[in-house]
């Protein structure tokens, strides 16, 4: 459903990312792991079609960017850690300018709109001018409209930024309720513990390129590894003291 095809990036002579491949089917939670300027946010972008690759190929739901662009971004949702929300609309509003942009019959959107509020417990702010929301709650109300048109593939780049531990908690039901429903889930994170409670599989990616790929029990094993964190740090220190 999310395919990644050796995918690179590079800004002159700085490469951003280095032939990166990787598959999230249906029905599945891959998370995208490594440690600040691994390359994360610019695969997702590429993925997304916000970025062009230097080289590679990019497949979201069968489509590419090439030439299917449009039908690439319908088929998605995405939620990235510089993706605004308009300050003077309520959250309900953004969710209702963002579900007109997909063409979603207007009898159908008030209660798609009204589900998400409840989905994401957006009751108490949805109604509140956005540029009035705390950081958590402007994250939770951009979650929400990443759902909005019910996309098949999600790509969530730190979708627990800003929150606490009990929102955090229930977005992460809701991710597997989403995995549930076969949607292809791709995100990012730097909450280790929220990739081994959610993850079916995790990419580690490190200086632009893919040091191990697996489930977590066969990235931990080839690490020497108890767990997530321990193989994490592993592959990482391996990779810096080399």
């Amino acid at each position: 459903m999310i395919e990644a095809r050796g995918l690179s990036k590079r800004y002159g002579e700085v490469v951003a990312a280095s032939d990166v491949s990787f598959t999230v089917s249906a029905g599945e939670v891959v998370g995208l792991l490594g440690p600040n300027g691994a390359g994360k946010t610019t695969v997702l972008r590429m993925l997304a079609g916000v970025l062009t690759p230097t080289s590679g190929e990019v497949r979201v739901a069968g489509h590419g960017t090439e030439g299917e662009a449009f039908q690439l971004k319908r088929a998605l949702g995405f939620l990235t850690g510089d993706t605004a929300l308009y300050q003077r609309l309520t959250p309900r509003e953004v969710l209702r300018y963002f579900g007109r942009l997909h063409d979603i019959p207007e009898a159908a959107l008030a209660p798609r709109i009204e589900a998400l509020v409840a989905r994401f417990r957006l009751s108490d702010f949805a109604d509140r001018q956005c540029g009035k929301l705390s950081a958590g709650q402007k994250q939770r109300a951009n979650i929400a409209r990443a759902f909005v048109h019910d996309p098949p593939a999600l790509i969530l780049d730190e979708p627990t930024t800003a929150l606490d531990v009990v929102t955090g908690r229930f977005l992460l039901q809701a991710f597997r309720e989403a995995r549930a429903a076969g949607k292809s889930i791709l995100l990012s994170t730097h909450v280790l513990g929220d990739a081994e409670a959610l993850c079916d599989r995790v990419v580690l990616l490190h200086r632009g390129r893919v040091l191990d790929q697996g489930t977590i029990p066969e990235v931990c094993a080839r690490a020497g590894a108890r767990t997530l964190t321990d193989a994490f740090l592993a592959r990482v220190g391996d990779e810096v003291a080399a």
